[in-house]
C-alpha cells in the first residue's frame, strides 16, 4: 500500500469539491446528478484530487437543500488509488463547498 493511501486512510483530512468551470452549488448538483464528483485532499503535497463516482445508495444527500446552498452531504464512491481499491467519504458543507474527507480500503 502507497504512502499516500495509507496517510488518507488515516483519520479525517480537510477536503474541498473540485468544480470547474464554476465553484457552486448548481455545478455540483449537476456533477451529482451525472454521478461523479472531484473530491481534493487539501493537505498533500500540492493537493491530491481524485475522481469519485458517486454511489447514490451509500451517499446522504438528505442534509442538504441546493435551492436554499444549505445544509451537509457525505459523499461515498469508491475507485483504485495507486493499485490499491479505495473507499472515499467526504462530508460536505454546502455554503462553503469544504468539508473532511478520508479513504478507507476495500479488502478483496
Amino acid at each position: 500500500m502507497s504512502d499516500l493511501v495509507r496517510r488518507l486512510s488515516e483519520g479525517q483530512h480537510p477536503i474541498i469539491v473540485s468544480l470547474r468551470p464554476d465553484t457552486t452549488v448548481s455545478r455540483l448538483k449537476e456533477c451529482l446528478d451525472r454521478g461523479y464528483v472531484h473530491i481534493k485532499f487539501t493537505e498533500t503535497r500540492g493537493g491530491t484530487e481524485l475522481g469519485v463516482p458517486i454511489d447514490l445508495e451509500r451517499s446522504d444527500l438528505q442534509s442538504a437543500d441546493f435551492t436554499a446552498e444549505t445544509g451537509t452531504l457525505t459523499l461515498v464512491g469508491a475507485l483504485t488509488l495507486d493499485y490499491v481499491k479505495v473507499r472515499c467519504i467526504a462530508t460536505v458543507e454546502l455554503p462553503s463547498l469544504h468539508g473532511e474527507g478520508r479513504l478507507e480500503v476495500i479488502a478483496d
